[in-house]
């Protein structure tokens, strides 16, 4: 593969949507960017390359194990880590950092000293392999005989959090340490998919929700030594956050950096791993992202000024994630007026969410 100008290249295990926007965020920098299948044939890699992931976990494959092997492949082993739930939670205890308490389930014997210890209702999740509200029971003492022998030791349980409200932060360390962090973003999750984000620095409680943030994923990006971009997703119960979840990655949740920020996501990480010339990351106006989930696409979209669509280029099947739009306006009403025209061209799914965006923005001072 031809080599980049400027810049050595950067590998990207996956191929999906965000190996795809890290390609496109690289191509006005001159940094070329090659997302790449798990089952894609072996080759040589250059020696100066970088090797980052789309995702916590692949199969193995030839190339997957040449790749893992690379010395260039930057936090290999903190997709490992907090790809288990087990060690990512181990990992939060270890650094006294705030999440819902929690227990590895090895056995049914353990159920009595849960709804002591832990609590009358806690979600089960898998250790791997869950996600987008896969792998995932709500369990309390009338339905335990869910989780069965084919589960346990393969499953967490931590305790049911009646939250107040959902939120992330994406942010990105440096080779010398530094880190950029973009604001908090808040989120909705439908069918435990994220189906909105907002982003707008003048919501209630921004200025308290950030301070915590952006100290508990900085404690955790150093202790790892991590280079790039990570996502950390957090339960908002009153004035404090507790850890849900972290992605050592690009996240679904940052897509809005795309339109209402300086520098997007993809940039950001791509310009971390590089080790190249950052300036202070500057969000510009209110931004709102909608997640596309089993979707037709529809052209009217593309009709909305200060909007920006992305299409994924995947079957349309229920559940999955076939695009984005971001909407962006400096003034709210406007903004408003934006999701007032979606509310028309989306299905009536979409709609309790929209109005829990509006009703959002709304608050903002």
């Amino acid at each position: 593969m031809p080599k980049s100008a400027l810049y050595p290249i950067v590998y990207v295990l996956g191929n999906g949507q965000l190996g795809r926007m890290l390609r496109y965020a690289g191509a006005p920098l001159d940094i070329q960017v090659e997302p790449l299948p798990f089952n894609a044939p072996i080759f040589e890699q250059e020696e100066d390359c970088r090797i980052t992931a789309e995702i916590e976990r692949w199969e193995r494959t030839p190339l997957t194990e040449k790749l893992a092997n690379h010395p260039q492949f930057i936090n290999r082993s903190v997709f490992g880590l907090l790809a288990d739930r087990l060690s990512q939670k181990s990992l939060l205890d270890e650094l006294n950092l705030p999440t819902s308490p929690w227990t590895r389930l090895e056995s049914a014997s353990q159920w009595q000293d849960i709804w002591q210890q832990i609590g009358d209702k806690v979600v089960v999740k898998r250790r791997t392999g869950g996600y987008d509200g896969r792998g995932q029971w709500i369990i309390t003492q009338e339905n335990q005989d869910l989780i069965d022998d084919e589960l346990f030791g393969q499953v967490i349980a931590e305790k049911f959090i009646p939250f107040d409200g959902e939120i992330s932060l994406v942010g990105a360390r440096f080779k010398d340490g530094s880190s950029r962090f973009y604001p908090v973003t808040h989120n909705l999750q439908q069918n435990g998919i994220l189906r909105y984000s907002i982003a707008d620095t003048t919501l209630p409680q921004q200025a308290l929700l950030q301070q915590q943030a952006e100290a508990m994923l900085a404690k955790i990006m150093h202790k790892l030594d991590y280079i790039g971009v990570m996502a950390m997703e957090c339960f908002v119960v009153g004035d404090k956050l507790l850890i849900n979840e972290l992605a050592p990655r690009v996240h679904n949740s940052g897509h809005w950096t795309q339109l209402g920020c300086s520098i997007s996501q993809f940039e950001l990480h791509l310009r971390a791993l590089l080790d190249l010339p950052t300036p202070k990351l500057m969000s510009t106006m209110p931004t709102v992202m909608i997640n596309l989930i089993g979707t037709a696409h529809n052209a009217q979209w593309l009709n909305t000024p200060f909007s920006q669509l992305h299409w994924y280029g995947k079957e349309v099947r229920e559940g999955r994630k076939v695009g984005h739009i971001n909407l962006a306006h400096p003034d709210r009403q406007e903004l408003l007026h934006l999701l007032d025209k979606f509310a028309q061209e989306l299905p009536q799914d979409y709609q309790s969410g929209l109005a829990w965006v509006q009703s959002k923005l709304k608050l903002s001072k």
